[in-house]
């Protein structure tokens, strides 16, 4: 099997490369990324000399070095892991996130219709559905109404519709999974947990938003790397799977983990003002992927919060630049 995973030199991406390239040796794999400051190509050193591995710079929104990407390798199947997303720079600036996020999941879609893919995946976010309450015990289900907060988000849910309507229109097989917020190896520290851990081994304010009351579903990559793995191997076509930690935790609580972690003190937290349209809570049903492909997370929020400290300590170079 031929994969193309875009967006593969980034935090999500290069985590699936290592799973598939592990579990499936006979797998080929090119992954195409554009490297921008969230992409690095280091994050892909652990299998840059497998012979069923390749690299390839581009542009999802280039419309001729995709379909010319694709005409020559043939993929099997397509991932999408390519987006912009921070939310605080889609408030800044909201037209690359239209731009990457929308317009080149179309350019992906369209290369892949006309290229014979057998299964287009996309990769997206709990944050299309919008929030709930702090007080609510409800879950958003994949057939809830999407409700975007952020530029972001909404590029997101036009992404999905985007990619269901190839579906119906031109019978693509397609598929899409909404995840909670993922931690691990690699990811750029512009997100919380990362940031934070940065910050404090800086010894520098660990800034949380407001007080800190947010309410995120913490899922660690791995799992989410076995979860699309599931999807794209025996995931129905046209159907949406929410992938979550069930695992919900404040913010605050996680950035006071990340200082017991470290034997930091916590007064190093430093609170500012909250961000415009800051969703309180996110919550999603996992009932649907557990009940069709027994995916569960496996992994405890402990646990996993000490394979990511214990990355970012012995990765200095990594990220201290």
């Amino acid at each position: 099997m031929t994969i193309i995973v875009t967006g593969g030199a980034g935090f999500i991406g290069s985590n699936f490369i290592f799973h598939i390239l592990e579990k499936y040796p006979d797998y080929r794999v090119i992954c195409y990324d554009k490297l921008t400051y969230a992409g690095n190509l280091a994050n892909l050193n652990g299998v840059i000399s497998n012979p069923n591995f390749s690299f390839v710079k581009g542009d999802i929104c280039d419309q001729k070095a995709v379909l010319g990407l694709f005409e020559a390798e043939k993929p099997d199947v397509v991932i999408n892991f390519a987006a912009e997303s921070h939310v605080d720079r889609s408030i800044e600036n909201s037209r690359i996130f239209i731009e990457t996020n929308v317009l080149g999941t179309q350019v992906l879609l369209e290369a892949s219709l006309r290229c014979g893919v057998k299964r287009f995946h996309q990769i997206s976010t709990d944050e299309v559905y919008g929030d709930l309450p702090l007080d609510s015990k409800s879950s958003f289900k994949e057939d809830s109404v999407l409700k975007p907060s952020s530029p972001y988000s909404a590029s997101k849910a036009s992404a999905d519709l985007l990619t269901l309507s190839y579906f119906r229109t031109h019978g693509l097989n397609v598929t899409v999974s909404r995840s909670s917020n993922n931690y691990g190896a690699y990811q750029f520290p512009e997100k919380l947990i990362p940031l934070m851990i940065v910050n404090a081994l800086r010894d520098k304010p660990m800034t949380v938003y407001g007080k800190g009351e947010n309410l995120r579903d913490w899922l660690f990559v791995d799992d989410h790397c076995k979860a699309v793995d599931l999807i794209i191997h025996n995931g129905r076509a046209g159907e949406v799977y929410n992938v979550g930690g069930r695992c919900e935790k404040r913010n605050i609580d996680v950035v006071k983990m990340i200082c017991r972690e470290l034997g930091k003190p916590e007064s190093l937290i430093t609170y500012v003002e909250d961000r415009k349209g800051h969703d309180m809570r996110y919550s999603v049903d996992i009932s649907k992927i557990q009940a069709e492909l027994g995916w569960v997370p496996e992994t405890e929020f402990a646990n996993g919060m000490k394979k990511t400290v214990s990355w970012y300590l012995k990765n200095r170079k990594w990220w201290d630049i």
